[in-house]
């Protein structure tokens, strides 16, 4: 099976302190609200909000701010205008970026996005310039260290392009359209599903030399307030 990059992120590598915590919550909680206002609030019906309060389980977001979210959502509070902007870009060492942004204010995202990779040596980036290298595909992350030759044929039935075993998970790739379906024919066969959502997957990695300053640039842009996720080329 051909490897491909974790869509892990720094938040998810280390313990996460009460001010990063607050921040995530913050991310998650938009992410749903905005689900639910542009397809209601129903995640029977609506694919987004199921991912969204999926990721937002996975982080332990409490069952309140959840249903809080999704009633801001749909009209059961005020809610903020958010715009959804996904920009493409370089950072350290030209490793290609896509960053996903949700903001109530485009101007104080892309200045703070530009002033970051401006100092850690990145750009911003044309449309179009950086996404041909990555596939939009679907990721399930199960807490499997080793399969069974059955439970190989019920990946490969239930639609996965890919998989692949590391450390710690089984990690299934499907193509976009495709993941609910493959989600719940796993399900239905008992795998331990820890996580499954969208992602751009890099058609190839490029090492990096100097990991301390990527770390760095890493932590970084997680911390900016309107990024909602980001996903890079880097060797893993």
């Amino acid at each position: 099976m051909s490897g491909h990059s974790k869509w892990s992120k720094i938040k998810r590598q280390k313990e996460v302190g009460d001010h990063r915590r607050s921040q995530l919550f913050t991310k998650l909680a938009r992410t749903i609200t905005v689900a639910a206002k542009q397809g209601g609030g129903d995640p029977d019906m609506n694919f987004q909000l199921r991912l969204a309060i999926n990721k937002a389980r996975e982080a332990n977001l409490p069952k309140d701010n959840i249903e809080r979210a999704i009633q801001r959502g749909t009209g059961g509070a005020s809610v903020e205008q958010y715009e959804e902007m996904v920009y493409e870009g370089f950072g350290p060492e030209n490793i290609a970026l896509i960053i996903e942004v949700l903001t109530d204010n485009r101007n104080r995202a892309v200045s703070e996005l530009k002033h970051l990779l401006n100092k850690r040596g990145g750009t911003l980036a044309s449309q179009n310039s950086v996404r041909w290298q990555f596939d939009r595909r679907g990721l399930i992350v199960c807490q499997l260290k080793k399969i069974t030759e059955e439970q190989e044929a019920t990946i490969i039935d239930s639609g996965a392009l890919d998989y692949s075993l590391t450390d710690e998970n089984l990690e299934i790739i499907t193509l976009a359209e495709d993941l609910e379906k493959t989600k719940t024919s796993l399900e239905e066969k008992n795998f331990p599903i820890k996580s499954s959502g969208l992602v751009y997957l890099p058609k190839e990695k490029q090492p990096v030399k100097n990991l301390e300053a990527w770390r760095l640039f890493l932590e970084e842009l997680d911390e900016l307030e309107d990024i909602n996720d980001f996903y890079t080329n880097a060797e893993d």
